[in-house]
């Protein structure tokens, strides 16, 4: 990565890694509730009134969308550097724009089905 130092690319390296370990984890217990919803037949006011209100369920989620909004530009930073050739701040900015809107969807999303 042009323009990062190598301790910073050790870090977004350390970063992508981790929270592809916690995505993955959260992929496995989503798909699992899905699997468990659906065989149960819970219609989709159903599943929301179990979740309503449950502290549980909306920090899990939490911890999904954040992982996904860790993840998610590291990617798209390496993709814009070694396919699109584009580098330097105005990249990286743009990568950390995008995280914080997936905070902001992500969180809101959780909000909305839990509350």
């Amino acid at each position: 990565m042009q323009g990062l130092s190598l301790r910073a690319q050790a870090r977004l390296w350390y970063w992508q890694r981790m929270s592809a370990s916690v995505l993955a984890l959260c992929v496995f217990v989503h798909l699992g509730v899905i699997i468990y919803a659906v065989h149960g037949g819970l219609s989709a006011s159903a599943i929301l009134g179990r979740t309503h209100g449950n502290l549980l369920f909306g920090a899990f989620y939490t911890v999904f969308a954040m992982a996904c909004a860790i993840h998610v530009p590291i990617g798209l930073l390496r993709i814009a550097e070694e396919w699109l050739h584009w580098r330097g701040k105005p990249v990286q900015l743009g990568c950390f724009a995008f995280s914080a809107g997936l905070v902001l969807m992500g969180l809101r999303a959780v909000y909305g089905v839990v509350s």
